[in-house]
Parts: structure tokens; sequence; C-alpha cells
């Protein structure tokens, strides 16, 4: 009865180390549980964000991607099309994953969000977006027992307007919730083909590891630094962004962990694309580069012909 009794608690021991070990890099979660809540109201507009939770998980702070969706701040939807495919894949490792709604400060604005729409109006259009994912993440560690969150493991993930909206937010210095464990920053961000306004807000205290996908050729985001849509100079719209490659090499300089994932004569479509093509490398990133905190300096480079003429003015995929 003693040898039996052993048997099967060694047998409990080795799962529960075996599974703990797969945990993050492996997909263990069949069952995802989604529930949505109100984190905000806000002129009368209720912001809601969809938390999916692996069922049947005894983890008690797990890590967590916070994922915003693009459309130009204009249209896009926490919902659309592979974003709930993309949340209930990644909580199949064992993260909490949320798709979060925030305000369309441009949504039936004539001048959109192109060349025709002011340069102060587009940079308060990234600050109303950043203080609705700061209110979001603040609702999250509000409610982190409910929802078995690590609040120090908090990823942000987006796309397009998206990626911008998270660039800027995550690139803050660290903002004090009154935890035990105390401020939080952000553990790592997730750029699909997104920039920043200023290189300045990157240094010591605000830059966390980064994954960074872009295409050479995106004409509305740039790869390296140019203006937002290439708009002209003498367009009200016309505003300097710094993407991917800007972004990579400025933490290089501070030694932060990141990795660039190029894709050599790609436009916009990198925005959308690594949710499905990339999925391996955002697992990678997030367990490697978070969880584990054994990031590095990466560069990825997927083969094809740039368009030196049209989009930048440096060949970055020449040997």
């Amino acid at each position: 009865m003693l040898k039996s009794t052993l048997f099967y608690i060694c047998l409990i021991l080795i799962t529960s180390l075996s599974f703990g070990q797969a945990r993050y890099s492996e997909s263990l979660f069949d069952e995802i549980l989604m529930e949505t809540y109100t984190y905000s109201t806000k002129n009368g507009e209720n912001l809601d964000l969809d938390i999916y939770l692996p069922e049947y998980d005894s983890e008690l702070a797990r890590p967590t991607l916070i994922y915003v969706h693009g459309g130009g701040f204009s249209n896009g939807t926490r919902s659309h099309k592979e974003v709930p495919e993309f949340c209930n894949r990644l909580a199949g490792y064992g993260y909490v994953v949320v798709s979060m709604s925030y305000r369309l400060t441009r949504k039936g604005e004539a001048s959109g969000f192109g060349c025709d729409c002011p340069a102060n109006d587009k940079l308060n259009t990234f600050y109303a977006a950043v203080e609705d994912i700061q209110d979001a993440t603040f609702f999250l560690i509000e409610n982190r027992e409910q929802f078995a969150i690590d609040p120090q493991k908090i990823i942000l993930a987006g796309s397009s307007a998206g990626a911008e909206a998270i660039l800027n937010t995550a690139y803050q210095p660290p903002y004090c919730y009154g935890l035990e464990s105390g401020p939080v920053s952000f553990a790592g961000v997730i750029s699909m083909a997104g920039a920043i306004p200023d290189t300045i807000s990157l240094y010591d205290e605000s830059a966390v590891p980064s994954l960074l996908f872009h295409g050479t050729d995106d004409n509305l985001v740039p790869y390296a630094t140019a203006p937002h849509h290439y708009c002209d100079k003498g367009k009200d719209g016309y505003l300097i962004l710094h993407g991917s490659n800007t972004i990579a090499k400025k933490l290089e300089q501070l030694e932060v962990p990141y990795w660039l994932h190029t894709t050599c004569g790609a436009g916009h479509e990198m925005a959308n694309k690594p949710m499905t093509v990339y999925f391996d490398e955002i697992i990678d990133f997030c367990n490697t580069f978070v969880v584990k905190k054994e990031g590095d300096y990466r560069h990825t480079i997927i083969e094809g012909d740039q368009n030196t003429e049209k989009y930048t003015p440096f060949n970055f995929c020449s040997k």
C-alpha cells in the first residue's frame, strides 16, 4: 500500500514538473473561456475588452498579453477576423489573453488619418489610445486575482494603428499601481507594422524587450524613419515617424533585448500576417524574452525585392 501511494505521488510530481516545463512553450489547454468586461466609460461610450482564459488552470499568476487591433483609428474591432483565433490559440499555451476596444477618434472624420489629417491631430489620436490602453491595464491589475494575472508580466501587442498605440504606451517609465511587487513596466511589446513619433521617449527607464515585425516597403507606416503615409512636406499630415528598424537601433544602444523581424519587399500586410504565419515566433518571444527573461539581439530577414526608390533611402536587404 505504501509503495503504491509513493508511486502515485511520484507520478503526480513528474507530471506537474513536465507540465510546468511545457507551459508557455507548448499548447496545453484545449478549452478556453472568453468573458467580456467594460473597463471604462468615456463620453457615454462603454469600452470593453474580451478576456481569454485557459480553463482548468491552477496557475495563480500568469503572463498576460493585451492585443490592440488596427484600422487607422477609425474602424476595426477587437473581434475582427483572425483576432479571436489568435487569442484562443495563444491562451492554449497558458497565457491570459485580452483583446480590447479603444476610442476610434478618427471615425467619421473627413480628413481620415492620412496626409489631410493635421499632424497635431495625429499625435492627439495616439495619446487618446495610450490613455485607453493604460486604463485597460489598470482594470486588469485591479482584478489580477480574479483573472490570475502576474502584473509584472504584461505584454502589449498590436497591429498597424494598434501597433502605434502600444509602442507609445509601452515605452514609458514604470507606473506605480500601489503593488507590493513595486512599480509596473510592461514586460514586453509586440509591434506589427508600428512606429513612434519620437525616439527620445526610449531611454533606460522606458525601454522594454521588443518584437518588431515590419515590411521594408510599407507605404503607410515607415520601416525606418520617414513621414507617416509618406506625406509630402507641405501636407497637413506631414509627421515624421520612427519605425521598427530605427527603434531596434535605439534599443541596441540601450542594451535592451529586441527581435527585429524584417520582410523584404513586404508592405502593410505585415500588420496582420504575423498573427498566423509567424505565430511560433510570437510564442518564442513571449516565452524567452518575457517569461524566462533570456532575450538577446535578433534580426530575422525574410528575403524579397525591396523598392528602395519609392519607400526608403537605404537598401535594408542587401548582403
